[in-house]
């Protein structure tokens, strides 16, 4: 299990917005059908490999180079609204979310990365001003040994 450093916002939230438009574009293929005119041959490929394609993606956003796959499916679910219109408002909905969702991840990202390096000095320096107290003690316990030794 990943500890809480590991764990992304940016990640969870292009994950989340990439899945729910895979079945956004997957639920419009009917729609496609019957009001757009697109032969089912064409809808029902198009759209259910559009979703499968946004579950791989949204599996893969562990790696860097996934986020330009979530692009590339923005421009292609704006490209379907040159099969029915309506899919470019959705295209565009989701493009915006996914945006927001990848600039808003970064900067939690950042954020958060600078607070646990934060933390990392904050106990650093607690653990070393309790080895310096500890070093103190000891010196102090020897220092009184050493008075107690020389008393006759």
């Amino acid at each position: 299990m990943a500890s809480e450093r590991e764990k992304s916002p940016r990640r969870g939230m292009c994950a989340a917005i990439v899945s729910m438009e895979g079945l956004a574009v997957a639920l419009a293929s009917p729609v496609m059908i019957s009001i757009g005119g697109v032969s089912a041959g064409l809808a029902v490929p198009l759209g259910l490999g559009f979703f499968v394609a946004c579950i791989l993606v949204a599996g893969m956003l562990r790696r860097p180079w996934a986020y330009w796959l979530g692009w590339a499916l923005q421009v292609v679910a704006i490209a379907m609204g040159f099969l029915i219109s309506i899919m470019f408002v959705i295209g565009v909905i989701f493009a915006i979310l996914w945006g927001m969702g990848d600039l808003l991840g970064r900067k939690i990202d950042r954020e958060r990365a600078a607070a646990f390096a934060e933390l990392d000095r904050i106990i650093a320096r607690e653990e070393a001003a309790e080895q310096g107290a500890s070093d103190d003690a000891d010196a102090s316990d020897d220092a009184v040994s050493d008075d107690s030794a020389s008393r006759p």
